[in-house]
């Protein structure tokens, strides 16, 4: 696509702080949710651990900055909390492992991945593009879009609870069509920033509406919680303005030999986090096509595969050990980037560095607590929207009408969206399955199969099958027309 900055490119001072606001609303409501859940998880005694989304914003923006010099500054995403781990962290958790439990885990996750960076490095990443070529890695691409679609719309209904809402439904699309207007009508400045331009017109409605309701006393107008702002500042304290993040490699150093490990629960630990590590290698992958197609580079190739693992695994390491949570590529900066043409490596090391800045001030944090559900899952489906019609981009070289690959694309449709995950054994202390193969992992698997089956043991590009209609009009392009005509004409001469 056509960017407006390039991924070298320096924009001034003051509009990089503005470009990196941005990027910084897109990713953090999904970032400081992690810690939140992860905070609900009961022990076997009902007791919970304590997660600090400041220190989750924090843990974030010291990932990416290693994740940016790790990757050359060559490849311009957010590192955000994943909320692939959270069946982990409920594993351990409820298996009384502790803080240090959690930060073990994150280390074997993050360590996963550094091995497979030193694999790929031996081996090249050749490999990669002959596993996933278009007619794979374009339906995963749209997949990681679609499957996030329901967060959107399910904030978007409920506003984050349980009760379904007109209300606050509205309050969703009108964000969302503030960012459409922005994005498409706005002047050359207004186009960089939709998305502080839609969130900020959709927390004033929410605001507006929630005042007539405090007003009125009309529950379904009450779309804004105050809580956040109660909670900082009643009592007002020197803590209301600036407080330390509650480090988590803190809290497990508060806690040392309250919650003991030995040999086999660091083994139980490294069995629960490192089977998911190795599936998500698919979703690794798939944002990097992603991102390179929209920056129009090949990042599996250059900075390379192995350097963006190791700056995926590295950095979620060094997050986790602040933030509390495994850190991920996020999608929500990568849909950003797409829609605003702004790939500037700055843009992102400014706001990795804001997010560190600002997890100290408390009304910020607070501010960004009190954005509704709505207004958030208004914005999602923007975001989400352009990571799924990124992914079928990719696969307009893919010929459809040919059944070996229209069997590929469906089956790794129907299966992800459908939500197929392969569960394995039970995990004694919660129920739940001991290892589960995500629905994304598992129709990345499912995909392959079906593409080594309809091409006899090899992986189809989907692109050299082509049938001879379309074969036929692409080889007109090489018919001379003026040249016969000009022959024809000279021999009746």
């Amino acid at each position: 696509m056509k960017l407006i900055y390039d991924v070298n490119d320096k924009p001034k001072f003051s509009q990089t702080l503005v470009f990196a606001f941005q990027q910084m609303i897109a990713i953090m409501a999904a970032t400081l949710l992690v810690p939140i859940l992860m905070s609900t998880f009961a022990m076997s005694d009902g007791s919970t651990l304590s997660f600090d989304p400041a220190a989750a914003l924090f843990g974030a923006g010291i990932g990416s900055i290693v994740y940016i010099f790790c990757t050359k500054r060559k490849s311009p995403v957010f590192l955000g909390s994943s909320f692939t781990f959270l069946g982990a962290y409920a594993a351990v958790i409820g298996a009384n492992y502790g803080y240090w439990g959690v930060l073990i885990g994150i280390g074997f996750a993050g360590l996963v991945y550094v091995v497979l960076a030193l694999v790929i490095k031996a081996t090249g990443s050749g490999w990669v593009n002959k596993l996933m070529p278009a007619v794979i890695i374009g339906p995963i691409v749209a997949l990681i879009g679609l499957s996030l679609s329901g967060t959107a719309t399910g904030w978007m209904a409920s506003n984050g609870g349980a009760d379904y809402s007109l209300v606050t439904i509205a309050v969703g699309a009108f964000t969302f069509l503030a960012i459409v207007l922005a994005s498409v009508k706005g002047g050359k400045t207004v186009k960089l920033i939709p998305f502080i331009v839609g969130i900020g017109a959709g927390y004033v409605i929410a605001l507006i509406l929630t005042l007539i309701g405090n007003a009125a006393n009309v529950e379904a107008l009450k779309i804004l919680s105050f809580d956040s702002f109660k909670a900082t500042f009643c009592p007002f304290k020197l803590t209301s303005i600036v407080d330390y993040p509650k480090f988590t490699f803190l809290k497990a150093i508060e806690t040392n030999g309250q919650y003991p490990l030995d040999g086999a629960a660091i083994g139980n630990i490294a069995l629960t986090f490192v089977p998911i590590a190795v599936v998500e290698l698919a979703q690794h992958i798939a944002d990097h096509k992603n991102l390179g197609n929209i920056i129009n580079r090949d990042l599996i190739t250059d900075p390379g595969l192995d350097k963006t693992l190791v700056g995926d695994g590295v950095g979620s390491i060094v997050g986790g050990i602040f933030g509390g949570a495994a850190n991920t590529t996020y999608g929500e900066s990568i849909g950003c980037v797409a829609i605003t043409g702004n790939a500037s490596i700055v843009s992102i090391l400014t706001a990795a560095v804001g997010c560190m800045v600002l997890s100290f001030f408390t009304p910020f944090v607070a501010v960004i607590n009190s954005i509704p559900k709505c207004v958030m899952g208004g914005a999602c489906v923007a975001l989400y929207g352009f990571i799924a019609v990124s992914g079928l981009q990719m696969l307009k070289r893919v010929d459809l009408g040919n059944n070996k690959n229209l069997f590929v694309v469906s089956a790794i449709l129907v299966t992800g969206i459908g939500g197929l995950a392969l569960n394995f054994g039970t995990n004694a202390t919660t129920g739940g399955p001991l290892l589960t193969i995500t629905s994304l992992a598992t129709a990345f698997i499912f995909g392959i199969v079906t593409n080594l089956v309809v091409n006899g043991g090899h992986i189809g590009t989907g692109e050299d099958d082509i049938d001879p209609l379309t074969g036929s009009v692409k080889g007109m392009g090489d018919v001379q027309v003026e040249d016969t005509n000009a022959k024809k004409n000279s021999k009746k001469k």
